[in-house]
């Protein structure tokens, strides 16, 4: 990129893959008053009193230690449980999320929940489908609407619905609509967590919502992860075991599994304007697997394959219908003509393991130069694809020149990111609380 005029700092900085571990009030303002003794609390976590986990339903939900590492000394990360006292409290306090993505020079985040799952898979799978509902509805509440209320600009809205039921999918997206949100999570194999697959047509009513709403299916990595069969001996309790190294390693690449599900499912025959954000799922898969997909069209015509919109290609549909959202892949970038340069889209994961932060502009900066990608590519990359997809306009509250990542990083130089312990934040996290 020699020559090139355009710096770090100028870049604008969209995530649309990061997470929240719920905030300590949530449920106590959103779950409906008249249900309020059955709303998820925080207590001491049955199986290790030491450390607090949301009960509902006369279930403990746990935060697994690699949900939450910003900040922590390596050594210390783990899939061990922890809390709210242990981490840091970006995490879970978004007047102090937005001052640590300042500190990373993102303008605005993307969120998918904790406690819920991705796609509300921990809800889902409650008994009590009348207060999972509740549930669902009050993480919308916050997720969709105290929030980005609170921060304008700094937060594009995603919500969940409980899938278990259709009419009630349908009833939330329409609400969700009506308040500005732009995505709505989907477990991105829904028979890897218990649910018809798409090709069924039970998702149908819901591919129609959010046609009609012109949000887009974010279809985050995780839901899959049982459909990677590793050998017996592995034990997901031990860490001693090989199996984090399995999952961490393989996790994205059950992603082409989503998409091939997806294009072979008719969805995008029969409601042609679905979106899909592969959320987390990478890029170095996806020309292999367009290669594959489209000899297979013609080669193994025999098949009558039928479920794709007529006279497209499997490529035309992927750049039609779908966007590569991606951490860091140093090579991938390599090859953006095939995978199709605005079909690609950064996201930080803050604050999970795979996170860049707090240095996420030099990383991807680097990745970028080593590609020689252009200043238009790199605007495409690193904001454009985003807006334009989720139909979502970064500078409605914050001009450009106020949303880059040399302007976010100037005002916040007082924003500590240097590494700090569990302990530390306990001790921190206690004296606040005494």
């Amino acid at each position: 990129m020699k020559g090139n005029p355009m710096e770090m700092n100028d870049m604008v900085m969209l995530s649309i893959d990061d997470h929240v571990v719920e905030p300590l009030d949530m449920f106590e303002k959103h779950f409906p008053k008249s249900m309020m003794s059955d709303a998820p609390k925080l207590t001491a976590h049955p199986m290790n009193p030491d450390l607090q986990a949301w009960v509902f339903q006369g279930l403990p939900i746990g935060n697994m230690g690699l949900n939450a590492v910003a900040s922590w000394p390596k050594e210390e990360w783990g899939m061990d449980a922890t809390d709210h006292s242990e981490i840091r409290p970006g995490v879970y306090d978004m007047d102090l999320r937005v001052r640590d993505m300042d500190a990373n020079g993102v303008l605005a985040s993307m969120m998918f929940g904790s406690f819920t799952g991705f796609a509300g898979t921990h809800l889902a799978n409650l008994p009590d489908k009348r207060l999972a509902l509740a549930a669902f509805q009050a993480h919308n509440d916050w997720v969709v609407g105290e929030n980005p209320s609170n921060h304008p600009g700094r937060f594009i809205p995603m919500g969940m619905i409980p899938f278990y039921d259709m009419d009630e999918s349908v009833k939330e997206i329409h609400r969700l609509a009506a308040m500005g949100c732009r995505s709505i999570s989907l477990p991105e194999t829904p028979y890897g967590v218990g649910y018809p697959d798409f090709r069924s047509g039970h998702w149908d009513p819901v591919f129609k919502a959010l046609c009609d709403t012109n949000m887009v299916a974010s279809l985050h990595i995780g839901g899959g992860f049982g459909l990677i069969q590793r050998p017996a001996q592995m034990d997901f309790t031990d860490m001693s075991s090989f199996f984090a190294d399995d999952l961490i390693i393989l996790a994205a690449l059950v992603s082409t599994v989503t998409a091939t599900d997806v294009m072979l499912s008719g969805v995008l025959k029969r409601f042609p304007d679905t979106k899909i954000a592969m959320s987390e799922g990478g890029l170095g898969w996806v020309p292999p697997w367009l290669d594959r997909m489209d000899r297979h069209m013609t080669n193994h015509a025999w098949t009558h394959l039928d479920s794709l919109p007529a006279g497209m290609t499997p490529t035309e549909v992927w750049r039609k219908n779908f966007l590569a959202c991606y951490i860091t892949e140093p090579s991938a970038l390599n090859n953006r003509k095939r995978i199709g340069i605005e079909n690609i889209a950064w996201e930080c994961d803050f604050p999970h393991s795979d996170s860049t932060w707090p240095l996420s502009p030099e990383t991807l900066w680097e990745e970028l130069q080593d590609t020689d990608c252009t200043d238009k590519e790199i605007d495409l990359i690193t904001h454009e694809n985003v807006a334009r997809f989720f139909d979502w306009d970064p500078f409605t509250h914050i001009p450009k020149e106020q949303a880059t990542v040399g302007a976010l990083r100037a005002r916040a130089t007082d924003v500590d990111v240097s590494e700090t312990s569990k302990a530390e934040y306990r001790r921190r996290y206690e004296l606040a609380h005494a």
